[in-house]
């Protein structure tokens, strides 16, 4: 097979995702993409850089000369319309000519298209290949047209599950993080072209040039830690909006737990008893509280000092819900209102401990008399969200609560926060580095040594955007995407 003198394969993939659909979108991208595509649609005259055209799609598998496509009349050896784009590089996506083919989302049609593809490239002695995963994107960031945030920003915006993880992706996808770090990385250059001049002008070559003082480096280092050390910080609310989080209900049977799992879903998803232990399974379901994503799991009943007898199906249930617990990323220990508390819920949040949790007194509807003394109820010392799962009492208190204990009170859409470990660790060694640097100014060693760190710390910073990136790092990150993207 004769490859292109550029050296590059023409890759071809489903664009859109498997199934039926009203559109679907085979895409090719390389030096071979607009001969290819010639011979799987009829093409009049040559496609103009993103000109859509109407075409029909060739049946390539039929019995008509595909030479003479062209003279058919009507619809004869053709499969379906179609809607044909080409992007002549490097004004497309990838940086290389791509050409997009928009027929009916019919598999059949779509496979037969990719098919084709191969087999014309064969037949004609060219190199063209099925797409890897995320191979168009790479692509795209290999010619600088993205940078590495932005192509991972692609990813994240395919697997948005609520509007402000799409709204966040765009923003990345926008080069912010890049914004962000510009201004550092400018400072960081600066100095370090500084002390490499001085160390120049002190080995004679201009002796009239002062050596960068101390208090110099360390002003300049200074402001370049404190944007990093600011975006350092947004990654925990960046992972939040990207990742989401887990909520586990816990408590004794007939809390009314279940119905307060399903009053936060608003529908019916578990099952409710007036009997206790009817919850013998974890129950876990999906919702969005202020944009983020939550994976809500409703848990059996833990009886921590009852005598009753508990069968083999609620024991499992059991052991479920100390996994879910342990597990779940905050924890709403559930207790019912109307009754005094008991050793076992005692105990239940010692287990918690330290980790972020929320005490719910639920029912509060069946308080009656009660009701005026109970101004605030108290769990060990903690004060409780009151609620009620029947009349709807307290639950936004309970869904503020919820995203203020998640840290996500007020709007997490910040613009160029770091979202996944990746980009953590690189702002992170970046940081360590200029620590270094200042330890290395403070105790007044050679700026030899003092560059020595400021370089390393400048990779790491390059390594965020994608400027300084091992190939296995990026084989890793383009991995998780899908084909055709």
């Amino acid at each position: 097979m004769a490859v292109d003198e550029s050296g590059v394969e023409t890759i071809v993939a489903i664009s859109t995702p498997p199934g039926r659909g009203g559109i679907g979108i085979v895409r090719l991208s390389g030096p071979a993409a607009l001969e290819i595509a010639g011979r799987l649609v009829t093409v009049e005259r040559p496609l103009e850089h993103a000109r859509a055209r109407r075409v029909r799609v060739v049946d390539i598998d039929g019995d008509i000369d595909i030479e003479d496509r062209g003279e058919t009349g009507g619809r004869a050896g053709t499969i379906d319309d179609a809607v044909v784009t080409a992007f002549l590089g490097p004004r497309s996506y990838t940086g290389e000519t791509v050409v997009e083919i928009a027929a009916h989302g019919s598999p059949v049609v779509l496979e037969a298209m990719v098919r084709g593809a191969l087999a014309e490239g064969a037949r004609m002695g060219l190199a063209v290949r099925l797409a890897r995963p995320g191979e168009f994107t790479q692509r795209a960031f290999l010619a600088g047209r993205i940078d590495l945030t932005q192509a991972e920003a692609v990813g994240d915006l395919i697997a948005a599950q609520t509007l402000e993880q799409a709204r966040v992706a765009a923003q990345q996808m926008g080069g912010a993080i890049a914004r962000r770090v510009t201004p550092a990385k400018d400072g960081l250059l600066h100095l370090i072209a500084l002390l490499e001049a001085g160390m120049d002008f002190a080995s004679g070559e201009l002796d009239d040039v002062e050596i960068v003082p101390p208090a110099v480096i360390a002003g300049a280092i200074e402001s370049v830690e404190r944007p990093l050390a600011e975006l350092a910080a947004s990654f925990r609310r960046g992972q939040l909006m990207r990742n989401g989080a887990a909520i586990a209900l816990i408590g004794p049977p007939n809390a009314g737990k279940s119905s307060l799992f399903n009053r936060l879903l608003e529908r019916e998803r578990a099952i409710v008893t007036p009997l206790p232990g009817t919850t013998r399974d974890t129950v876990e379901e999906s919702l969005a509280l202020g944009g983020i994503p939550l994976r809500l799991i409703d848990t059996a009943g833990l009886r921590g000092d009852s005598d009753d007898e508990i069968d083999a199906a609620e024991m499992q249930g059991i052991a479920r819900s100390h996994e879910a617990l342990a597990d779940a990323d905050l924890v709403l220990l559930i207790h019912d209102a109307t009754l005094d508390v008991t050793v076992g819920e005692l105990r239940l949040e010692a287990s918690v401990g330290g980790r972020p949790h929320l005490v719910v007194y639920n029912k509060v509807d069946l308080l009656g008399d009660e009701r005026e003394r109970m101004d605030e109820v108290e769990l060990s010392g903690g004060s409780a969200i009151r609620t009620s799962a029947l009349t709807g009492e307290g639950l936004e208190a309970l869904r503020d609560a919820i995203l203020a204990q998640l840290g996500a009170a007020g709007s997490l859409a910040e613009s160029g926060a770091l979202n996944n470990f990746r980009q953590q660790e690189a702002v992170g060694s970046t940081l360590a580095a200029l620590a270094a640097a200042v330890a290395a100014n403070d105790s007044r060693l050679p700026h030899e040594l003092i560059l020595m760190d400021l370089h390393h710390a400048l990779q790491a910073l390059d390594s965020l955007t994608g400027v300084t990136t091992p190939d296995d790092i990026l084989a890793r990150i383009f991995a998780t995407f899908c084909i055709g993207k």
